[in-house]
Order: C-alpha cells, then sequence, then structure tokens
C-alpha cells in the first residue's frame, strides 16, 4: 500500500523530471524487448515472482483501459491518464531493473502477458505523439514547419510571368510574346519536362490536308491511328519545345563581337540544360551550324578558331536536338544589316511555300518547282549592282529517321523530274537556301561535321587509337553526327589520325563545309514537319519564325 501511494504522489512529476523519464522510458523498452526474447530460459522461477508479475500486470491493465476509452473531448483528463500511465509503468520497469522478489524479474511472461505488456507500451507511443501534437498546434514544433516550405515552394510548382522579347535587332525575325503563368523561368533553367510533367509538350503548327486528302481532317479511322502512334508525336515535340527555347535564348545573348566558339557552346550547353541530356536518349542532334556569308552550310569552329561575329555578316544559325532518336532540324539567318532583307525573305518564302506544298503523296519535283518560282522572285541590291537570288540547286532537304539526319529522301528546292512522293508518318526538314552567287556549293575549308555511317558494316580495325576512337564515338554519338571540337570534349584529344582511319576505312563519313562563290551571300531557313494521318504539323514553328 505503501509502494502504491507513493506511485501516485509522483503522478504529476516535474517538467525536468518528465523529460528524464521519457528517454529512461525509452531506453527501458528496447530492454524489455531484448528480455522478453529471453524470458523462455527462466520459465521455472518461483510462484511468488510470477504472482507478483501478473498482479503488476494485472494493475497495468487496470490503468490502461480508462486511458484507451477516454473521450477524446477531454482533453485534460487524456493528459492526466497518460502521465499516469507513463509514470506508474516507468515505476514498475525501475522496480524490475532493481531485481525485487515483488516484480518477478527472474519470471519469464507467457505469451499472453507478452501481448498485454506491447499494448501498454502502445498506448504510452501514442500518448508521446499526443504530447507532440499539442505543442506542435502550440507553435513548439518549429523545425517540422521548415521541412514542409520548400516541398511547396519547390521550382516545378512555380509560375513566372515571360515578358516580351524583342529582336528588333536582327533582321526579319519575330520577337517572342509575353507569356503569363509560365513555368519557365526568365532565366531559361528549368528543364522542359518538368514544365509539362504532364507530357502534353505544345503542338506546333497545324496545317489541312487539302485535294484528296481533304478527308483526312475528320476521318474517325485516322484519328483513332494517330492516337495509337502519338507516343512517339510526344518526343518530337519535347525536342521542338526545347528547340524554341533554346532559339530564344541564344536571340537574347548574339551580338556583333562574339566569338563563334562561344556562341556554340553557350547554345549547347543550354540545349543539354533544357533536355537534361541523357546520353543517346536526349541530347543534341547535330553539331551547332554557324556558317558564315557565302559558306552554306557545314560549318563549326574547331578548337583554336577565334573567327569573331561582324556586324556585316550573314550567319546561318542550325543546330538539332532529338529524344529518343527523334530529331528536330531547324535553321534561321542572323543578319545585323538591312541590305540583307530581301535575301533573308527569298529563303523564308521558300521554305513556307515547300512546307505548303508538302502532304502526304505530293510529288517532290512538285514541291522543288514551287520553291524555286518562289526564291527566283526575289532580287537584292549590293554594293550598286542588282543581283539576282537564286536557290541553290545542289542542296535539298531530307527525310528524318530515327537516329538518322538524313533518312535516304531528299526533297530538291529547284524543278526535276523526281517522281518520289511523300508518306504518311514521315518526318521531313523542309531546308531552303538562297544565293546571291552562282547558286551551286562546292566542298572547301577545314572539315568539322562527321558522322558514322548508318549502315556501315563490321570492319577489323588494326590501328589500336582507331578502335578506341572508334568505340568513344558509338558511345557518346551513336549515329548522330558529331564535330571534332565534341571529341575533344570526351577526351579524344588527339584523335586527328584515327579519325582519318576511320574515314579511309568507310566508317565515319565527313561533311566539309559547303562553300558558294567567295565573297556573295546565302542564306537559309529550315523547319522540321510531321506528315500526321490527319494533317500536316510544323513543329519547330515558332514567334520568331
Amino acid at each position: 500500500m505503501q509502494d502504491e501511494a507513493e506511485e501516485g504522489e509522483d503522478c504529476v512529476p516535474d517538467t525536468a523530471e518528465a523529460t528524464d523519464e521519457k528517454k529512461k522510458k525509452k531506453r527501458n523498452k528496447k530492454k524489455n524487448k531484448r528480455k522478453e526474447g529471453e524470458g523462455g530460459d527462466d520459465a521455472g522461477g518461483d510462484e511468488e515472482g510470477g504472482a507478483a508479475g501478473e498482479e503488476s500486470t494485472t494493475a497495468e491493465l487496470a490503468v490502461d483501459e480508462p486511458a484507451e476509452v477516454a473521450p477524446s473531448g477531454d482533453a485534460a483528463e487524456g493528459e492526466a491518464e497518460d502521465a499516469s500511465v507513463a509514470n506508474t509503468s516507468s515505476k514498475k520497469k525501475k522496480k524490475k531493473k532493481k531485481g525485487t522478489a515483488e516484480d518477478g524479474e527472474s519470471a519469464a511472461a507467457p505469451d499472453a502477458e507478452s501481448a498485454k505488456k506491447e499494448s501498454a507500451e502502445d498506448a504510452e507511443a501514442a500518448a508521446e505523439e499526443e504530447e507532440e501534437a499539442e505543442e506542435a498546434a502550440a507553435g513548439g514544433s518549429k523545425k517540422k514547419k521548415k521541412k514542409k516550405k520548400p516541398v511547396n515552394g519547390s521550382s516545378a510548382d512555380k509560375l513566372f510571368s515571360l515578358p516580351e522579347q524583342d529582336n528588333s535587332v536582327f533582321r526579319m525575325l519575330g520577337n517572342w510574346k509575353a507569356i503569363e503563368n509560365c513555368r519557365q523561368s526568365p532565366e531559361m533553367n528549368v528543364p522542359v519536362a518538368k514544365q509539362y510533367p504532364e507530357g502534353d509538350f505544345p503542338l506546333g503548327e497545324e496545317q489541312q490536308y487539302v485535294g484528296a486528302n481533304a478527308f483526312r481532317t475528320t476521318s474517325a479511322e485516322k484519328r483513332e491511328f494517330e492516337r495509337l502512334t502519338s507516343y512517339d508525336y510526344e518526343k518530337i515535340r519535347r525536342a521542338a519545345e526545347c528547340h524554341r527555347q533554346v532559339r530564344r535564348y541564344a536571340q537574347s545573348y548574339i551580338r556583333p563581337g562574339l566569338t563563334m566558339t562561344e556562341l556554340c557552346q553557350r547554345l549547347e550547353r543550354k540545349t543539354h540544360e533544357l533536355i537534361v541530356a541523357n546520353g543517346l536518349e536526349c541530347g543534341w542532334g547535330f553539331p551547332t551550324g554557324c556558317s558564315l556569308n557565302w559558306v552554306a552550310a557545314h560549318y563549326t569552329p574547331n578548337y583554336g578558331d577565334n573567327t569573331v561575329l561582324q556586324h556585316d555578316d550573314v550567319c546561318k544559325l542550325d543546330f538539332g536536338v532529338q529524344v529518343g532518336g527523334r530529331i528536330v532540324d531547324c535553321a534561321f539567318t542572323i543578319a545585323f544589316n538591312e541590305r540583307y532583307d530581301p535575301i533573308i525573305q527569298a529563303s523564308q518564302d521558300g521554305t513556307n511555300t515547300g512546307i505548303k506544298a508538302a502532304g502526304i503523296d505530293a510529288r517532290f519535283s512538285d514541291i522543288g518547282a514551287s520553291i524555286q518560282e518562289a526564291i527566283e522572285s526575289y532580287e537584292i541590291e549590293l554594293n550598286g549592282k542588282t543581283l539576282p537570288v537564286k536557290p541553290v540547286r545542289n542542296l535539298n532537304g531530307h527525310s528524318i529517321g530515327p537516329y538518322q539526319i538524313h533518312g535516304g529522301k531528299s526533297v530538291p528546292i529547284t524543278k526535276n523530274n523526281e517522281a518520289t512522293k511523300m508518306e504518311e508518318g514521315e518526318f521531313y526538314a523542309i531546308e531552303t537556301f538562297a544565293s546571291c552567287g552562282k547558286g551551286y556549293v562546292v566542298e572547301d575549308l577545314d572539315c568539322s561535321h562527321y558522322m558514322k555511317i548508318f549502315d556501315a558494316p563490321h570492319i577489323p580495325l588494326r590501328v589500336k587509337s582507331s578502335k578506341a576512337l572508334l568505340y568513344a564515338i558509338e558511345q557518346n554519338f551513336g549515329t548522330l553526327a558529331f564535330c571534332r571540337r565534341w571529341l575533344d570534349d570526351v577526351g579524344q584529344t588527339r584523335h586527328l589520325m584515327a579519325l582519318k582511319n576511320l574515314v579511309d576505312n568507310d566508317l565515319v563519313q565527313p561533311y566539309p563545309p559547303l562553300c558558294d562563290a567567295k565573297g556573295s551571300y546565302v542564306t537559309q531557313m529550315e523547319h522540321t514537319i510531321l506528315l500526321r494521318p490527319t494533317c500536316k504539323e510544323v513543329v519547330s514553328r515558332g514567334d520568331d519564325f
């Protein structure tokens, strides 16, 4: 009776004692669990210890029952009962720890008693959780609130307002419109996939089929087939949205006085950042082309090339983005002098005319004739002379296959007798080149572009450095185009002789710069189109062109 009275007096401890008892209680829980495992060895203890253990267990249950059925509304009674349960249990555990005969420390508890003890411990844990919840409600749990703030304010949930981007410094390029409630930040550092977590990437410009294919717009069969192949469309739309945002970023910093190497590297880094480059799964489609003046295509600076962009230059910026092998090939002309307006307009008009003429069952010869007519309707005045504008007759658009930038079909930009037709589901790069020179290009200058031949057979190589270089190309680029600067970046710094050996063995194809007459100017415009079953989609179309 005296012991019970002492326990009753200790039911209202001080704050410091309650804290110490909680710590002791947690340590005692662990020790009790260990003792329960060893209880089978002490099953033959004295009867008095077992009887005492049963009485203590019965006392614990008698105290626990009112705590479980206490009404939730009476908070004061619940706290008092929880405190009494905690103190009663801690006192009894102390007695067991001292080894008194009354607590029956040496006696093993049966399975039923172990279950009852566990239920008592669960009630104690519930009491602790209620106390912590009350402290948090009173403002005592500040750490938990701080942890929740980053989750609610994560960058993926933030919305930004992108202001209108003025492109008046460039000739014949439109301004980027302002966007409200956009997930892309003004610094352009949020990956495209995070902006569209549901995979609902923006569609390009849709153009309806005409003539014999007009029925496709409302055909239920074609709509269903389009739905079944939509997984492939999501890849190229993601790549196209990345291309648009990288264009917007590039047009914000490209100015006269910038080195061509810095121009390309900043653009390429931003492409990897927004597409979240992952080996061959997604990343660059091909090297960044920045051909100047009479150089029409396939020029990018090698390391050591210190060429600087000038105010009177005409630069063709051509770069690609790929996701799952689906490549977006898009290009435009950068110029700062207004005297180049007519020749820039010629290539823009030629490309838009080619897109309009393209479609399912469209003949390449008809598309080429339409483009040629549009380009030749322009002329340009340079240095007091009026010069005719011509399409570059040995440069073409092309089909695009998975991991294959040149898919096997060529779209001419001049009239010819090509009877090949476009087919449903194909991807095409419609690109046109307008020149005030000869309208014919030849290979010249140092080569920077290379590509592993798509269907190259296995050829045993004897040179060790060639084997190592071929392995690096296959691992980093596969059958996608690459440049010498990228080989340096992946560690293949001494690659010239090995690269020549791969070219000589017909494993790698070089693509030297293509040049018109020196002193002339060539402009370019290019878009990627998708011939969907119900319409054609210009996936790379943007506010700029």
